[in-house]
């Protein structure tokens, strides 16, 4: 290569590099950094703690997450006095609905244990079941009179959850208990006026007739089914 073809070249790599770096040089990365919110005022603090009290209690009963946009809105729209995209009966609806949906994933065994225990239990010999799912034996047939839904009621009886924990029984205290029919469950309201005087029945109930999505105490669980062996006594009337 001649001199003079090598005297051309020098200064177009040259140019060549500078552009290069030139045009390298015009590309910036965006860095964007969180602003962090403290809070600076009395209303700043306290609204920071009602958020964070009111997500703690929500986690406590089982919520993960909420729509956070509809939250604020909903938020905004009552401090503001606008009217709501739910109306009260609504909303308490749709919590309702939600609690309940969390409540039977977490006791989602129970549930199912319950049903398969009644699906095996209504073919065993001996055991009838209602319209309404309740399931009985005849341990000992009565021949009295049998007890209307408004009536108060003399019995013995022993309650127990499905694996046969024992969580009450008039036996072991020695006293029978008298009771309204109509502030029972609806179980024993349903199953108790089947009974005549003198008969004691054993009771397979579903947890919807008995202490449902709530449980009673620390002794029932939420959805339990339960047996019952009632030995009625008494009809005392209204």
């Amino acid at each position: 290569m001649n001199k003079f073809l090598i005297t051309l070249l020098i200064p177009f790599c040259g140019y060549a590099v500078t552009a290069q770096v030139k045009r390298k040089a015009v590309v910036k990365k965006t860095v964007t950094t969180a602003v962090a919110v403290k809070p600076k005022t009395l209303l700043d603090s306290a609204s920071y703690a009602f958020g964070t009290s009111m997500a703690s209690s929500l986690k406590n009963d089982g919520v993960k997450n909420l729509n956070y946009d509809l939250l604020v809105k909903g938020l905004k729209d009552a401090f503001a006095g606008q009217t709501p995209l739910l109306t009260q009966e609504a909303s308490q609806k749709a919590i309702g609905n939600l609690f309940k949906s969390l409540s039977q994933q977490k006791f989602g065994p129970a549930i199912a244990e319950g049903k398969a225990f009644l699906e095996s239990n209504k073919t065993k010999p001996g055991v009838q079941t209602t319209a309404s799912g309740i399931q009985y034996l005849v341990l000992t047939q009565g021949t009295g009179i049998k007890p209307k839904a408004t009536d108060t009621v003399l019995v013995n009886y022993k309650g127990t959850l499905l694996n046969g924990k024992q969580f009450d029984s008039s036996y072991d205290r020695n006293e029978p208990l008298s009771l309204s029919l109509d502030r029972v469950i609806p179980g024993w309201t349903e199953g108790m006026q089947l009974m005549p005087v003198g008969s004691k029945y054993r009771f397979f109930i579903p947890y919807q007739l008995a202490y449902g999505e709530r449980g009673a105490g620390q002794d029932i669980p939420p959805y339990s089914t339960l047996i019952f062996e009632i030995e009625l006594l008494k009809v005392n009337g209204k």
